[in-house]
């Protein structure tokens, strides 16, 4: 098995551990965090339906995504389009990446933007 495989049922297993006994609903949808080296996305998910509610990204966004600052951009957006269709709550789903750096900025920022979890 390749160092990157070990990586990815890792990974993989972080996921599942995190989202385990989280469930997105219409009133408080999954707030989904997705991390590359370059950008950042972030999704509000209603599991029942399995629909997108709202999504936002450093990419759509044409920011630079790879630091801290442009995931605070990223986090204001998805609180403003939260706010927008009137979501106050939501559950974080970090996508199996630690609750540091980028990730903690997105989170911080859309607290700050109205949404909590």
């Amino acid at each position: 098995m390749a160092k990157t495989d070990k990586k990815w049922v890792m990974l993989k297993r972080r996921i599942t551990r995190v989202r385990k006994g989280m469930r997105g609903t219409q009133e408080r949808p999954r707030l989904r965090v997705t991390r590359s080296t370059k950008h950042i996305y972030v999704q509000l998910i209603d599991d029942t339906t399995g629909q997108t509610l709202a999504a936002a990204s450093s990419l759509a966004m044409k920011i630079p995504g790879g630091n801290v600052d442009s995931a605070k951009q990223v986090g204001q957006e998805i609180g403003e389009r939260a706010k927008a269709l009137d979501i106050r709550q939501a559950c974080f789903d970090r996508g199996g990446h630690l609750y540091h750096g980028r990730v903690k900025a997105l989170a911080d920022a859309a607290r700050e933007s109205g949404l909590q979890f």
